[in-house]
């Protein structure tokens, strides 16, 4: 597995991922206001200038270290910062790696944009990174996040009871999912297929 990533960023037809740069702070801080984004994540964010600062300065430096890798999502069409996404959790002498860290501004739900996005990460995890699996966790409580992962498709691993202390929020179970590379031609297949009805259907609105 090669890592760290080479620092470029991944252009598909909706998004553009940019590895995360000091320039980006004040456009992401800027969106990170809605409290439904942070709901599952750290909910003091919203609220609190001081908690988005430990959260940006956090990617940051994990970034620059290579421990984690952390994207700033943006619109191709606006161009505009629309929230962001992170390989963390990097296992290279397991070929193994986790994205997460992964939020939308609630107006680019739907729109296809985190769809999109996972397309182009897991594809860079498996194609260019040479990753043999990826996974996924998320609070057990949180629906919509399952609900997306189980869609993408991947395969559901269980629950890890008591895994995490998450602020505000207290004591969370995880649960857990993965794409391994035995999967990920169909995968792919999957997810590029709804990513062309999508457009489709929106050029058909």
């Amino acid at each position: 597995m090669k890592w760290p990533p080479p620092p470029r960023p991944l252009e598909g037809g909706l998004v553009r991922l940019e590895p995360i740069d000091p320039a980006h702070r004040e456009g992401v801080e800027a969106i990170s206001r809605d409290a439904d984004t942070w709901a599952w994540i750290d909910r003091r964010v919203p609220g609190d200038q001081a908690a988005f600062a430990a959260w940006f300065d956090a990617r940051l430096a994990a970034t620059r270290a290579g421990r984690e890798w952390c994207f700033v999502t943006h619109s191709l069409a606006g161009g505009e910062p629309i929230g962001s996404s992170s390989y963390v959790n990097v296992r290279p002498e397991h070929a193994g790696i986790e994205i997460g860290w992964t939020w939308l501004h609630p107006s680019a739900w739907r729109t296809g944009a985190n769809l999109e996005a996972k397309l182009l990460m897991l594809d860079h995890a498996f194609d260019e990174l040479g990753c043999m699996r990826v996974e996924f966790k998320t609070d057990a409580r949180n629906e919509r996040s399952r609900a997306a992962l189980a869609a993408l498709p991947t395969t559901f691993e269980g629950i890890f009871r008591k895994h995490m202390l998450t602020p505000v929020v207290g004591v969370r179970d995880s649960a857990y999912y993965s794409i391994v590379d035995d999967d990920w031609p169909e995968v792919r297949e999957q997810l590029a297929s709804r990513l062309s009805r999508r457009a489709e259907a929106a050029a058909r609105a």
